[in-house]
């Protein structure tokens, strides 16, 4: 198995709008971000419990190296804005100083503060990349990393 794309996952949001009200909060520095190997294969419609962080497919399969903890980094600097009823997620680019890191193929955005940690987001990096002593950089788009358009 293997990435398959870049997405949001579905249940979290669900259950922040039904009657469980899981509260997801896209602001918190708490937030983290982990790097996988190409041998996870993203579940987007998991229920929480299977798509979290260190639930199954995701704990086998985290990069390791010099300069890299398991369980990731914090997001740095997150920010909530909405124009035209599309809301966007945006961030400081994530990045890993000094490190030695072996085929990331990709990220997963997940809320460390609950539990189980909720998986909220993974993207697909498109490819293995690593560094040999150097600064693994995921510089995020101009535009944001994720928008979610909530006009019909």
């Amino acid at each position: 198995m293997a990435w398959s794309g870049s997405g949001l996952f579905c249940t979290p949001f669900i259950d922040a709008f039904d009657a469980t009200q899981l509260a997801i909060d896209l602001s918190l520095t708490t937030n983290k971000w982990a790097l996988f190997t190409n041998s996870v294969t993203p579940d987007f419609d998991a229920a929480i419990a299977n798509a979290a962080y260190a639930a199954g497919v995701w704990n086998a399969n985290e990069v390791s190296g010099t300069g890299y903890s398991a369980g990731g980094t914090a997001v740095a600097s997150p920010t909530l804005t909405s124009a035209s009823g599309i809301v966007t997620f945006d961030q400081a680019d994530t990045s890993w100083a000094s490190s030695t890191i072996t085929n990331a193929r990709g990220a997963l955005l997940y809320a460390n503060a609950l539990t189980p940690k909720a998986a909220i987001c993974a993207v697909n990096f498109g490819a293995d990349y690593s560094t040999s002593n150097g600064t693994f950089l995921v510089t995020w788009s101009a535009s944001g990393v994720f928008t979610l358009d909530l006009v019909p």
